[in-house]
């Protein structure tokens, strides 16, 4: 199955370094329906957390919210930019914020209750480990959220591009490739005003 977005790392950087600076002003209008992405996560006060490839940090608020002041919110991405961006946004002190690739954390074992992930199933060059990196930090019973704040046809639509049958991220090609994974998929979103997939780490 094909990924038309699967760059290589240094290619994802150099693609949203150039467009960390104005990345929240193409899209003003989105903290609510990050907010209400983070809530299908059901975190519990105290609980650990990752937003995986946060970008400019839109989740780590709603992240933080949720878990409370004895909760660990960790935001990692591979942009120093983006970081930088989600500094001067002010959502540095929601979060820890970490430059590191989604695909080798710097994270123990089982050390997170859940992950939020939004945008980022496209970027990784080898999906299935990507996702695998995941389930690796997350504890059984654990889970995922990847999400967008759109669905995939409106997504392809905003590119100029086809829905095609190899996309990933749609539900025959997605459930497999958590599985293989590590990871149950046990709910499937896509509509046009949000794409959200929910998965548990096996235990």
């Amino acid at each position: 199955m094909t990924d038309h977005h699967a760059d290589r790392p240094h290619e994802v950087r150099a693609f949203f370094a150039a467009r960390a600076a104005g990345w929240d002003a193409r899209f003003p209008d989105d903290g609510p329906a990050y907010a209400a992405g983070v809530a299908e996560l059901g975190l519990q006060e105290g609980d650990r957390v990752l937003d995986a490839g946060c970008g400019t940090g839109r989740a780590l608020p709603a992240l933080r919210e949720a878990v409370g002041p004895r909760g660990a919110v960790l935001g990692a991405d591979v942009t120093p930019e983006m970081l930088r961006a989600a500094v001067r946004a002010g959502r540095g002190r929601y979060s820890a914020l970490l430059l590191a690739d989604a695909a080798r954390l710097p994270l123990p074992g089982a050390a997170l209750d859940a992950v939020f992930a939004a945008g980022l199933i496209s970027h990784l060059p080898d999906s299935a480990g990507g996702l695998g990196e995941l389930a690796r930090v997350v504890r059984p019973g654990g889970r995922l959220a990847l999400f967008h704040p759109i669905g995939r046809a409106a997504l392809a639509a905003r590119k100029g591009r086809p829905l095609t049958p190899d996309d990933l991220r749609a539900e025959p090609n997605l459930r497999p490739l958590l599985a293989g994974s590590g990871w149950d998929l046990t709910r499937y979103e896509d509509k046009d005003d949000r794409y959200l997939a929910l998965a548990v780490r096996r235990g």
